[in-house]
């Protein structure tokens, strides 16, 4: 991407927390009612708490890994786009370690989730097969594993870029191309592997190989919504002026992408279960395809491809705020569906049956991660002050 040829450098931003309005009190106020709600109806029903808790937190879960993984692409590549909206990616990737608290009761519930749980020897001949990955205390060092690596990754990508910004050294910007080198793989393995452990572990009979990318296609994807929402937030307070619609075209050429690739991957996955017709890996599909189950995954389709897709198309829908914003926000409701379709239907086999606490659940692990976000878009400036590619990244032309 070339920039202008007459280049300026931005006023520095911080943000004023008086612009915060009652944003705050209202994050505050759903995580407050999604907490109550939660543990009050979780009380009569734990099987259903167990399953809405799993819910809310893959959804969340994935943007933030999701947003991690533009972070290390962007030092991977040098890209120069991205540098005024970076270190809103930093600030909701960080915030894994705020789910490293948070998963803990999906970890309590882990006997309510999964039928491999405690199952002794001898009863399932293919868990025995598997024993050696599924048992009890590999499961739970793979999940520390998971967040200590992920976290660790995610803080030292947000430590470096801070760091930056007080001394301007461009070794700052060295580090973090090695750290993306050896992060990427990192996230590749660990969002993997945690997405067999908790969803693909929901039914130990069922396997695909397909499914750590269909997962990475939701994650990056719905990560990239998230982004522009909340950009377009800052700029509709007053901040990021600099971010313009030449960003908006990028962010919206890069959800086209992952629209196309999430497509790709979860037809691909269809297509070659469905017909090598192995009863291990139809059951998945099989289970989706009763009743009302059947609906939600026809609105999934439609709403996540076939709707969205003609109007990302046209470069000056890419280039609209209230328009891509409109798309970005349904994408993330589809993400949250797609999520919902795959974990779900193994608690109500039979068909759509929601729950408050499916709501309850989502109220509390949003509520509190929109306040740590909050506190932490407070701490430092709203885009790296001083990287050396951010006279480029304001003067964008592609």
């Amino acid at each position: 991407m070339d920039s202008h040829a007459h280049s300026r450098a931005p006023m520095p931003e911080r943000f004023d927390r008086k612009h915060l309005g009652i944003l705050p009190t209202v994050f505050l106020a759903a995580a407050v009612v999604g907490i109550l709600g939660t543990v009050l109806c979780g009380l009569f029903n734990p099987v259903q708490f167990a399953f809405s808790y799993l819910f809310a937190f893959m959804v969340f879960f994935t943007m933030c890994v999701g947003s991690l993984f533009w972070i290390l692409v962007h030092h991977a590549t040098d890209a120069e786009w991205s540098v005024l909206v970076r270190r809103q990616l930093e600030n909701v990737a960080v915030l894994i370690g705020v789910l490293a608290i948070l998963v803990i009761p999906m970890l309590l519930c882990a006997p309510l989730l999964f039928k491999w749980w405690g199952l002794a020897p001898g009863i399932d001949s293919l868990l025995d097969k598997k024993e050696g990955y599924l048992n009890i205390p590999f499961f739970l060092i793979r999940a520390v594993a998971y967040f200590v690596l992920l976290f660790a990754v995610a803080f030292l990508a947000r430590l470096l870029s801070v760091r930056q910004d007080s001394d301007g050294h461009p070794r700052r910007t060295i580090h973090l191309r090695r750290l993306s080198f050896v992060g990427i793989p990192i996230l590749a393995v660990s969002l993997t592997f945690a997405a067999i452990d908790w969803l693909m572990g929901l039914d130990h009979h069922w396997f695909s190989t397909m499914w750590g990318v269909y997962i990475f296609a939701g994650s990056a994807g719905s990560a990239m919504c998230l982004l522009v929402l909340i950009v377009s937030g800052l700029k509709a307070g007053g901040y990021l002026q600099d971010v313009t619609e030449e960003h908006y075209h990028i962010m919206g050429k890069l959800m086209l992408a992952f629209c196309i690739f999430w497509a790709y991957i979860g037809f691909s996955q269809y297509m070659l279960i469905w017909y090598a017709n192995i009863p291990e890996e139809t059951s998945y599909f099989l289970r989706r395809n009763i009743g009302s189950w059947n609906i939600l995954s026809l609105i999934l389709v439609i709403g996540r491809f076939f709707t969205p897709f003609p109007l990302r198309l046209l470069q000056k829908f890419k280039k609209k705020t209230a328009v891509i914003c409109g798309i970005a926000s349904w994408l993330i409701l589809m993400q949250m569906l797609d999520i919902y379709i795959i974990v779900m239907p193994m608690l109500h086999q039979f068909g759509f049956a929601p729950h408050f606490l499916d709501i309850f659940t989502v109220l509390a692990l949003g509520g509190i991660l929109g306040f740590v976000f909050l506190k932490l878009m407070l701490g430092q400036p709203l885009y790296p002050l001083r990287d050396p590619h951010l006279v480029r990244s304001v003067n964008l032309s592609n």
